[in-house]
């Protein structure tokens, strides 16, 4: 079997065709080619609001907005972080850790529907933390989002909750003939995390694709806040890390590489990062 394999029948899952084995591979091609073509519809697009959504707490949707907006901005995009969830922390954390990036509160479904096209016109790219049970908010989002993230942990458990979670973006799609795109991404799991064919089923009845980088549960992740940085700048401590985050997020969004970075904005005094 190639190394490539394996990718391939996990894109066949997750796009509905359970029945790729190893053994009948070539009868798969087709349903294959169609799942890659698919995942690449829906991941490599550029200029959007982008909204990190899922019901369920604890699953690192802050980490991975905060995150996935700093990486934007050092893309040379111009980002704008909609912080939607009542807690505040990642619009408090992005303004340490990317000054450059422009943050706004919207604390009612209301202030997203009628504030979100506003800012999606003002930026290259919005990213929108979504709140952790809020469902009024959470559809709000997804009703002016044109692409969401669904972060979701690494078991059976999270992986059934996750059908009730996407509940508000299945409404969402039917009533946006089928926007927003959506990806799953597996986030806060083990390092040695392993899907089982349970789950891979029970993801595939969502009918949703599934991200190949997942964002593995490390200390450094909750050390980022505090301190006010990206895992990337805690230098060889966060090196894992970021180039793990970063592989996910070039799955969703092209680098950026004709235009210039803009000059890094004076960051406020902060604490320094320990090694």
């Amino acid at each position: 079997m190639s190394s490539g394999q394996p990718d391939d029948r996990l894109s066949c899952w997750i796009a509905g065709w359970l029945s790729c084995q190893p053994a009948s591979m070539s009868a798969c091609r087709p349903a294959r080619r169609n799942a890659c073509q698919l995942r690449k519809t829906l991941l490599f697009v550029v200029a959007m609001i982008i909204a990190i959504v899922n019901s369920k707490g604890g699953v690192g949707k802050s980490t991975i907005a905060v995150h996935l907006a700093g990486y934007l901005s050092q893309q040379g995009y111009s980002v704008t972080l909609a912080d939607c969830d009542a807690q505040g922390s990642s619009s408090e954390w992005i303004a340490e850790a990317a000054p450059e990036v422009k943050a706004v509160r919207l604390s009612s479904p209301d202030d997203i529907l009628n504030n979100l096209p506003v800012l999606g016109e003002e930026a290259d790219f919005v990213v929108a933390d979504g709140p952790g049970s809020d469902a009024e908010t959470s559809r709000a989002l997804l009703l002016r989002a044109d692409f969401a993230v669904v972060p979701c942990k690494a078991s059976m458990l999270e992986v059934r909750a996750l059908a009730q979670a996407t509940e508000v973006l299945r409404q969402s799609q039917d009533i946006r003939g089928g926007h927003p795109k959506a990806v799953i991404a597996l986030s806060m799991v083990g390092k040695n995390y392993r899907l089982t064919g349970d789950m891979k089923k029970a993801a595939a009845k969502l009918e949703l694709p599934l991200a190949r980088t997942a964002v593995v549960l490390r200390q450094i992740y909750a050390d980022a806040p505090g301190q006010g940085l990206l895992v990337w700048e805690f230098g060889a401590r966060g090196r894992e890390a970021g180039d793990e985050i970063r592989s996910l997020f070039r799955e969703l969004v092209p680098e950026r590489k004709s235009k210039p970075k803009p000059a890094a904005k004076k960051r406020p005094a902060r604490r320094k990062a320990k090694r």
